[in-house]
């Protein structure tokens, strides 16, 4: 069996189609719609607010200003408010209603911190797996899926960090473990262009050591200081990024 991994498309619907027809069983580990590109202030956000202010928002976070951006957005609202928020949600409905319901039937799918999960729900067809904690048998091994990210902006794909860790625990020892966000170690949380650690899983990290499970994929961090390692005997490998270098899935076959 031919089994690929991907992480972070943003939108790229391309190139899940074109993954999935080349495989058997494509595991899609979260961020599938394009919330902000910060390579060029776009995305969804920059529809909303306009790509200048998403831009200076962008570099107020990266300098760690996160009350400026926060108050940045809101002088870009205000007296709409309302209308902000609401086109906000709207813009993120139909991404996700135009992604999950061309998303073939051999894909397997967890989300991540920019999605919505119940839209990821109710918008995949019914014949793609969707999973939040859940563990599956691929060719003779067992792989197990933690989908959401973890508390940093108070968005619906966070997950809080005693629920999370709930999550890993209900899903005992497997072969492979996938989930959107890396475990804690700061190489692989650090971002190299945006200068800080994005948030990694402890929970995640302690499961590695106990259960030492062959593969553990994630994504989240675009530009990792570190791309992959080894935990104990466990190779953990960042295939969002490996995406974003090569616009292809991880073959996890070879």
């Amino acid at each position: 069996m031919r089994i690929k991994v991907i992480a972070d498309v943003h939108g790229d619907l391309d190139v899940v189609l074109r993954e999935a027809a080349a495989c058997d069983v494509l595991l899609l580990l979260g961020d599938l719609i394009n919330v902000i590109d910060y390579s060029n202030a776009g995305g969804i956000l920059a529809e909303v607010y306009g790509s200048d202010t998403v831009r200076a928002w962008s570099e107020m976070r990266a300098a760690g200003r996160f009350d400026e951006s926060r108050a940045l957005l809101r002088e870009a609202s205000r007296g709409r408010e309302q209308e902000m928020r609401e086109l906000m949600f709207k813009r993120i409905d139909e991404n996700t209603r135009e992604f999950c319901e061309q998303v073939p039937e051999n894909v397997v799918v967890t989300y991540g911190n920019v999605d919505v999960p119940d839209l990821v729900r109710k918008y995949l067809p019914s014949t793609v797996r969707f999973f939040e904690a859940d563990v599956i048998e691929l060719d003779g091994a067992r792989f197990g899926f933690v989908g959401g990210g973890l508390p940093k902006v108070g968005i619906p794909g966070e997950v809080a960090l005693d629920a999370y860790a709930a999550r890993v625990a209900t899903l005992g020892p497997v072969d492979v473990l996938c989930a959107h966000v890396p475990p804690a170690v700061d190489d692989l949380t650090f971002d190299v262009v945006a200068d800080y650690n994005e948030p990694g899983s402890a929970a995640l990290l302690e499961y590695i050591n106990e259960h030492q499970p062959t593969h553990m994929y994630y994504g989240h961090v675009h530009q990792p200081r570190v791309g992959e390692t080894t935990i104990g005997s466990t190779a953990v490998r960042n295939i969002g990024a490996h995406y974003r270098s090569t616009g292809r899935a991880w073959d996890h076959s070879v």
